[in-house]
């Protein structure tokens, strides 16, 4: 047997299959573009398929990056931490209002478990392993030895900043609905303060559960773009979500507010980025 041809053919075919799972992952990057710009120029009413298509195609991009990155595991932990985990919070927030806030869906985007929507799940996973990539980048850029702390602060306000934006958005669209939405914060009308206290108790434990067991931190292996797009999908979300809210939705205020939150992670991620690709 050949054994120094065997591994080489073995080489050829990781290639190809990381190849392809990269391509996915750009692919359905593109189509969460097309999706948001979509959902942005259509009347509320006809916008709930391209909610559901931009979370689902988001969700199998940062999947596919998870593959790219670290490999099968780390993509299997992101479904696993993120999407179990969110949709476990989900489920005890929805039943008993810890730690969100009393709450309730309102049967509006498809598929549930347990009264908690299946998309709702996917959009854990969908933010949370650009979030932890931002996590990483940012403790790194302040300081060189990357303390769990600092990566596990950046990642959860990475990923609970987010919320700014879409919790307002989604409560306009009807999808879910809040007992009592004060106090909340100024200019954010509709959602209380609790939500925000939950997301980051939840967000720093997921990001803590995926920066332990997914891969060793490597900046150039998170920021490297060919690997896939969750860098540029993270700034995109942020960039998209200022310009929609102000131009589109009529929340100028959550455009203001929510871009200054969400920006304290994703302006100083957007220079890493492009310090490392200059």
């Amino acid at each position: 047997m050949n054994v120094g041809v065997d591994r080489g053919a073995t080489g050829v075919a990781v290639r190809r299959s990381l190849g392809a799972v990269r391509a996915v992952a750009w692919i359905c990057g593109a189509l969460v573009v097309l999706a948001q710009i979509v959902y942005s120029m259509t009347e509320p009413e006809a916008r709930l398929f391209t909610t559901v298509a931009s979370v689902i195609a988001f969700a199998v991009a940062s999947v596919c990056d998870a593959f790219a990155r670290f490999g099968p595991r780390a993509a299997a932990l992101l479904v696993l931490i993120a999407g179990g985990g969110g949709l476990l919070a989900e489920t005890i927030g929805v039943h008993t209002g810890f730690p969100f806030g009393d709450y309730r869906y309102t049967g509006t985007l498809g598929v549930e478990f347990a009264g908690v929507p299946v998309v709702v799940a996917l959009a854990w996973v969908m933010m949370s392993w650009p979030a932890l990539l931002v996590g990483r980048a940012l403790a790194a850029w302040l300081r060189v030895d990357r303390p769990v702390w600092l990566v596990v602060v950046a990642g959860a306000w990475a990923l609970a900043s987010w919320d700014v934006f879409l919790d307002p958005q989604m409560i306009d669209a009807g999808h879910w609905e809040w007992a009592d939405p004060s106090p909340a914060l100024p200019g954010v009308d509709g959602v209380p303060l609790t939500n925000y206290a939950g997301w980051l108790l939840v967000a720093a434990l997921m990001i803590t559960a995926l920066h332990r067991s997914v891969g060793r931190p490597r900046v150039a292996r998170e920021l490297d773009l060919r690997a896939g797009p969750a860098p540029v999908l993270y700034l995109w979300t942020y960039g998209s979500s200022v310009w929609a809210h102000a131009a589109f939705f009529d929340r100028p205020a959550v455009s203001l507010v929510a871009g200054v939150l969400m920006g304290v992670a994703a302006v100083p991620f957007a220079f890493t980025l492009w310090r490392a690709h200059r």
